[in-house]
């Protein structure tokens, strides 16, 4: 209460009892009219002895102990001006103030009652003139008074005379074009003139009462009518001469031949299908519904663990329902990093468990040693996580011994009913609200500091159970069935390839055992702290490194990462399965089996491809292929150069993902402009979008609709693309919070139910509710979606086909004019010199008009395309 400038008021809390102990029930005892309470000291003495640390005035143990008087204030806060229903006067003055306020003075210059004049009139008593006294009341004048505290600046803008009556000269410029032509200076929040309010002037107005009232109109045309209320049956008698009847036998055996026919449709088709729901969704994917918005469903945050924070990374636990774990990092610059080490190294950024049921509390963290920005539960055990951090270091928990807890948790609760909590709740279930900690787990390894990324790991991917790699990069059969492999990029110009077995060999390990058994018996580890991956702790080191060459002195720096054989933990289980079936769906197999590999050769895999998409910092797309190349000379195993690479966004590129329906599209976003492309085309980007009012800064897929993709700004709006409406613009941006968005990533639960989680940089959680326009396709929206595509690929190529008959063109057109001028000339070294003339001015030629299509916009296939 100093804060608000009343020093000597306490809020304090009463429950039941201690107000029946004291006599100062709420609206019994004590009320709005009569709100104080003398309590006496001994009385709170003797309570607290008696109770201890029950009783609700031990907080203020030393301030009743110390008070000077025999009895203390209670007063009755009905209003909750100071936060709880009671508050305690702390000093004498105080309470005497309270009790004795002053009575209203006498004013002078009216009529005194009861006094008299000679006449029998009352009498007049005039005012007396007395010095004007200050009571504060001019400070209060001056501090609402607004006066100008920073001093003017004067700017003086001068001009050479010289350039006076000049002819100024303009032009255009696509901004689309050049990354240098649109710059933007967007606005922020300053900390240092945050100005906390602590009080509001509210005028309210008053408005008479409104009532609505009806009548039930006469009927007109009256009719009689009857209600039957229960069924009529036959008898028993009824029935067996009805069933015995020679009229029922031959009905049966009339119509038995069409039930035959009947049945046998029914077993071919559907005869309950329903033509008309059919028909109005064929029409959803089009403009037909108006329902294309996104509805909050939950929010999460937490003011301890979240402040000051943003959110890196989402992902929803692939089979426990409600359950969705965010990752979150400092809100500091690379220049805030530099000048507070001190404070990063006091507590990192954790990874926490949400869920439906309790949007407060969080109900797992995971600790991790630096801010992770990435991380990805393994595919074939939900336990296992990896995740990448700010120091480069790649790190393994295992969450199996908490997996009954999180499956525990009660669903159905929304957060209206955890939120409204009654101003009359006991003070012990206030106390374990706010006391409720969720459990820590610790990381159980961590890959080799000097053998990992040298900056931040921006991606971090699994590779699929199918197959696994060699050192060469060779794709071969995996036996186990389990994935075992992890591949991540950082923009320290490097691509690592992880496995979570042990290289080494089976005599090396023997020997490697005997020691850690010796060491063992020194030192232990933490009885909380999983062996699942205790042989890769501190020592891991990747298994293949893949540089993106640029030149001979500089690489690519990657930041996103795209494989043919990308997970979506949407379709990992059932969605038509109750929630308990598909659970079960995913087997759950140890680690363990897999944590030394096998002896036998494996099968070589030919139909999988080692090409991959990767997003830059400099907004390039490349694609390249992860297998290694031996050099002829040293021997030496090295990487592969890009196969195409395209400079087409101007920024960095954070999204880069595969459709969930087509393997070979591709979306690329990054700077203000997104890309979709397809593998194999290497022309150019089949769609490529304008440049936007405000940067994007996350995108994904939709995982049920095949064109429809969501896409975050940092001004907290999202934007809602369906290529079967509109593709020059978004179908509809909704806002979603105030601050850039981090990260969005959609979720299936059931057929009615898609959730959308978005994240922002105030590091709170929103999960968004997907309407049915958007979450359920029309039955010929992948047709059409993939008809569209394809005559995109078709309008590329039908572009390179005219570039090069114009080509063809302004050559024969050039040879003609070459031909009439060593006519005029005449002689053979006079045609030598004017042939070897013609093509110095045709390559010009070529280079401006190169140039020109580039600056229009409309040169595709040609410069801008190449490597």
């Amino acid at each position: 209460m100093a804060s608000m400038g009343h020093p000597e008021i306490f809020p304090l809390v009463l429950t039941e009892k201690t107000q029946e102990i004291f006599n100062c029930r709420a609206d019994v005892d004590v009320t709005a009219e009569k709100p104080y309470k003398l309590v006496k000291k001994e009385d709170i003495i003797h309570d607290m002895k008696t109770r201890a640390a029950i009783s609700d005035f031990h907080p203020f143990k030393k301030l009743v102990l110390d008070y000077p008087g025999e009895e203390l204030l209670i007063v009755f806060d009905r209003e909750l001006k100071y936060g709880q229903i009671f508050y305690l006067i702390g000093t004498e003055e105080a309470k005497e103030g309270i009790l004795k306020s002053p009575e209203p003075e006498e004013e002078e210059g009216e009529v005194v009652e009861g006094a008299q004049d000679e006449g029998g009139s009352l009498l007049y008593k005039p005012p007396v003139r007395k010095p004007w006294v200050s009571l504060g009341s001019e400070k209060e004048i001056e501090e609402e008074s607004v006066k100008e505290t920073t001093t003017k600046i004067k700017y003086m803008i001068s001009r050479p005379h010289k350039e006076f009556g000049i002819r100024m000269k303009f032009h255009n410029r696509n901004a689309s074009i050049d990354k240098h032509g649109y710059v933007e200076c967007t606005s922020y929040q300053d900390k240092n003139f945050t100005i906390q309010q602590l009080e509001h002037h509210v005028g309210t107005q008053v408005v008479p009462q409104e009532k609505e009232t009806g009548t039930q109109t006469k009927w007109t045309y009256p009719k009689n009518a009857t209600t039957q209320y229960y069924p009529r049956e036959f008898s028993d008698e009824e029935k067996e001469v009805y069933l015995s009847s020679e009229e029922l036998k031959n009905f049966i055996l009339t119509v038995a031949t069409r039930v035959e026919i009947a049945l046998q449709q029914n077993e071919i088709m559907n005869a309950f299908f329903d033509d008309w729901k059919a028909l109005a969704e064929d029409e959803s994917g089009f403009v037909g519904k108006s329902d294309v918005f996104l509805k909050e469903y939950q929010s999460f945050t937490d003011l301890h663990y979240l402040k000051d924070r943003t959110v890196s990374d989402i992902c929803w636990h692939p089979t426990i329902y409600g359950i969705v774990a965010v990752s979150v990092t400092e809100r500091l610059s690379y220049e805030e990093r530099v000048e507070q080490p001190g404070k990063l190294l006091l507590w990192n950024a954790p990874i926490l468990f949400w869920s439906f049921a309790d949007p407060i509390h969080p109900q797992l963290m995971l600790e991790c040693p630096e801010d992770i920005y990435c991380f990805q539960f393994s595919p074939s055990d939900p336990n296992i996580i990896a995740g990448g951090c700010l120091n480069g270091q790649v790190v393994l928990w295992d969450i199996s011994e908490y997996e009954e807890k999180l499956r525990s948790a009660k669903t159905g609760t929304g957060s209206k009913s955890t939120t409204n909590h009654s101003s009359f709740q006991p003070s012990f279930m206030l106390e374990q609200q706010i006391g409720k900690e969720p459990h820590v787990v610790r990381y159980c390894s961590v890959s080799s500091i000097d053998y990992s990324h040298k900056s931040v790991i921006t991606d971090l991917h699994w590779l699929p159970d199918t197959f696994e790699v060699n050192r060469m990069g060779t794709v071969f059969e995996n036996r186990a069935g389990i994935c075992a492999q992890l591949v991540t990029c950082s923009p320290d110009c490097m691509i690592y390839f992880w496995d979570l077995r042990s290289q080494k060999p089976a005599a090396q390990i023997s020997i490697e055992k005997k020691k850690e058994e010796k060491v063992e018996k020194i030192i232990t580890a933490p009885p909380d702290v999983p062996t699942t991956f205790k042989h890769l702790d501190l020592t891991w080191k990747p298994l293949i490194k893949v540089t993106l060459p640029k030149s001979e002195t500089s690489e690519y720096s990657p930041t996103r990462i795209s494989l043919r054989e990308e997970h979506y933990y949407a379709r990992v289980q059932d969605k038509t399965q109750p929630q308990g079936k598909a659970e079960a769906s995913i087997e759950k197999i140890g680690y363990s089996q897999i944590l030394t590999p096998s002896t036998k050769p494996p099968k070589l895999l030919e139909n999988i491809t080692t090409n991959f998409f990767v997003g830059t910092e400099d907004g390039e797309v490349l694609y390249t292929d992860w297998k290694m190349e031996r050099d002829g000379d040293s021997g030496r195993l090295l990487s592969q150069k890009p196969s195409s690479v395209h400079s087409i966004h101007d920024g960095l590129v954070h999204t880069i993902q595969r459709s969930p329906f087509f393997k070979d599209i591709i979306l690329s976003i990054g700077g203000w402009n997104f890309v979709i492309w397809k593998e194999g085309v290497t022309s150019g980007p089949l769609l490529q979008s304008s440049c936007t009012a405000k940067r994007y800064t996350a995108g994904h897929w939709s995982l049920s609709r095949a064109g429809v993709f969501f896409i975050g700004r940092e001004d907290g709006n999202i934007d809602i693309w369906d290529l079967l409406e509109k593709t020059h613009e978004a179908s509809q941006t909704q806002n979603v919070c105030i601050s850039l968005i981090t990260c969005i990533k959609p979720w299936i639960y059931s057929s009615k139910q898609h959730f959308l989680a978005v994240s922002d940089d105030f590091g709170t959680l929103h999960i968004l509710e997907i309407s049915w326009t958007l979450s359920h396709p029309s039955s010929t929206e992948r047709s059409s979606v993939l008809h569209y595509f394809e005559r995109e690929v078709k309008h590329l190529e039908y572009f390179e086909q005219r570039q090069e008959f114009r080509a063809q063109e302004r050559q024969q057109l050039e040879h003609e004019k070459l031909m009439k001028k060593t006519k005029v000339i005449g002689g053979q070294h006079s045609r030598e010199l004017m042939e070897e003339k013609t093509n110095q001015d045709y390559a010009e030629f070529m280079e401006l008009e190169k140039s020109v299509l580039h600056r229009l916009g409309l040169l595709k296939g040609l410069d801008r395309y190449s490597p």
